[in-house]
């Protein structure tokens, strides 16, 4: 998917553009139409930074739209590292949304599944209340609020189990455990739905141009992730079933399911994160395909990486 001349979105500026989801991006849009900002040039952390890295780009190019993809998602670090964990993901959204909401700009964030408390078996809807277990959950949610606080145009996705080819996600440790671990443990009481990042770009990016099709501009909280469900068991059953498909050398031999209480961590994890995507379809008619489909891209992109790789050398 490559912009047209058509759309009414033709220069988009990409915070957070060497991660997973920011690449995706990068990727999508192409540089003619993006400019995609590292950490070097707008660090969350520093939103006052951030706010001057935007006024300048501002006086250099027109910029049409903004999308943070930036984030601090270390989870159990979060629990240690709070100050600098609101500070990239509720401190510095704000900031960002304000500029934007001055500049009359439209802007895209995300946010996640870990808002909720993960109980129930219900998919989680726009409006159910938040509550959630850790100190990320917390703060994504802070990032949530005072991007609404802004009052300007913005399109805010929850999404759930992000992964990609590129980065660190639990595709690409699997696959490193699959190849040096005989046996491996896996919490099977945890359900969400993986999100191919290629996928997630493509899909917002298809309800932002719609958006901004549309009077007046639908400004809310949208869910987004792959179709479908399943565990962090079920999820590496699967990984290694496709990488055995595509011959993608393993050592491993067994996977066995767990639950959350045999493999405790500094941060707990919702059981339930569930996502209801009909609001985003009956808006901007997107429905990201099903996430064995999109596992089976994914891995295959790997593979192909890999035999480029080696062919280099």
């Amino acid at each position: 998917m490559k912009m047209t001349p058509a759309d009414p979105v033709k220069k988009v500026l990409i915070l957070g553009a060497s991660g997973q989801l920011g690449r995706a991006f990068v990727r999508l849009l192409g540089m003619t139409h993006c400019l995609g900002a590292t950490r070097a040039d707008a660090d969350l952390a520093q939103p006052q930074q951030v706010l001057s890295f935007l006024d300048r780009i501002k006086t250099q190019m027109p910029i049409d739209a903004v999308i943070n993809t930036a984030a601090y998602t270390a989870v159990d670090l979060a629990e240690k590292e709070k100050d600098l964990a609101w500070r990239i993901n509720a401190q510095a959204p704000g900031k960002i949304a304000q500029w934007c909401a001055r500049h009359e700009i439209p802007l895209v964030h995300f946010s996640t599944d870990y808002v909720f408390s993960g109980e129930g078996n219900r998919p989680w809807q726009e409006n159910d209340i938040p509550s959630p277990l850790n100190t990320y959950g917390q703060t994504k949610l802070e990032g949530e609020k005072s991007v609404m606080d802004a009052q300007g145009k913005f399109l805010l996705f929850r999404t759930s189990w992000v992964y990609d080819a590129h980065g660190k996600n639990f595709v690409k440790t699997m696959l490193q455990l699959g190849q040096t671990k005989e046996t491996l443990k896996v919490v099977a009481d945890q359900t969400g739905a993986p999100t191919y990042a290629t996928d997630l770009a493509k899909g917002a990016w298809s309800a932002l141009v719609r958006a901004t099709q549309m009077n007046p501009f639908p400004s809310g909280i949208y869910h987004l992730c792959n179709a479908g469900e399943t565990t962090w068991y079920g999820f590496a059953k699967a990984i290694f079933e496709g990488a055995h498909q595509l011959k993608i050398p393993l050592y491993l031999k067994t996977v066995e399911p767990i639950p959350s209480s045999e493999y405790p961590t500094p941060a707990k994890r919702p059981k339930n994160s569930r996502l209801n995507t009909s609001q985003a379809e009956t808006t901007f008619a997107v429905r990201l395909p099903p996430w064995q489909d999109s596992l089976h891209t994914c891995l295959q992109e790997i593979l192909q990486e890999t035999h480029d790789e080696n062919s280099q050398r």
